[in-house]
């Protein structure tokens, strides 16, 4: 499989996890979102990818999957072990309600086109940027640190695809200097996601194009 990432995005960072999760070999292709106005804006890659973005997963059949969400379901059910949902029904919403909340609610305002947007069209200063950034996240987090369940992950004794989603929203927040004294659920259940190699390989210090 190929993955087109970048290191420090969000929705690439979940699919790495995803795929180490489940001992799936991968090549990388790094889409630099900033370097030269950011190659994702470039025509080849659109080619690749309508939208513009990353994740991209192209399976060993050549075929293309856009939407990190979509891209961890899609692996999931190919590859069933370890499972990223639970069997209950009811458990299964739970977690995808949490998923949604972060890739959905919190990290669309905080991606880098906003961003973009807000620095060069809207003509923003970086502080306002950065409390924007703030507000947010920490919007979105209050209302998750409600929502957990006893650990020591999100959900309970088991990883899903809440922690997956859990874990870069996390380390954006942290490198964005949000500060997350008030949030001790959520720092426990990151703190043990980065504890299995599986997220600790997929951080963004540790692919091939971080800088």
């Amino acid at each position: 499989m190929k993955l087109y990432s970048y290191f420090r995005s969000s929705a690439a960072y979940r699919v790495r996890i995803a795929l180490n999760l489940k001992n799936i070999p991968y090549e990388t292709i790094s889409i630099h979102l900033t370097k030269e106005g950011g190659l994702n804006r470039k025509p080849e890659y659109r080619t690749v990818n309508p939208q513009m973005r990353v994740p991209v997963l192209v399976d060993s059949s050549g075929e293309i999957l856009i939407q990190s969400l979509a891209i961890i379901e899609y692996l999931d059910e190919t590859f069933p072990d370890p499972p990223l949902l639970p069997a209950d029904a009811m458990e299964r919403a739970h977690v995808r309600a949490i998923a949604q909340l972060i890739a959905c609610d919190i990290h669309p305002l905080n991606n880098t086109s906003p961003l973009r947007y807000l620095k060069h069209q809207l003509k923003h200063e970086q502080s306002e940027i950065d409390a924007w950034y703030h507000h947010w996240v920490l919007e979105g987090f209050e209302a998750l640190e409600a929502m957990i369940k006893p650990g020591p992950y999100i959900c309970g004794p088991r990883v899903t695809l809440a922690d997956i989603c859990l874990v870069p929203q996390v380390a954006n927040a942290r490198r964005l200097k949000v500060p997350l004294d008030k949030f001790p659920k959520i720092v426990a259940a990151d703190a043990a996601c980065l504890k299995l190699s599986a997220f600790d390989k997929a951080r963004p210090e540790n692919q091939p194009d971080a800088e």
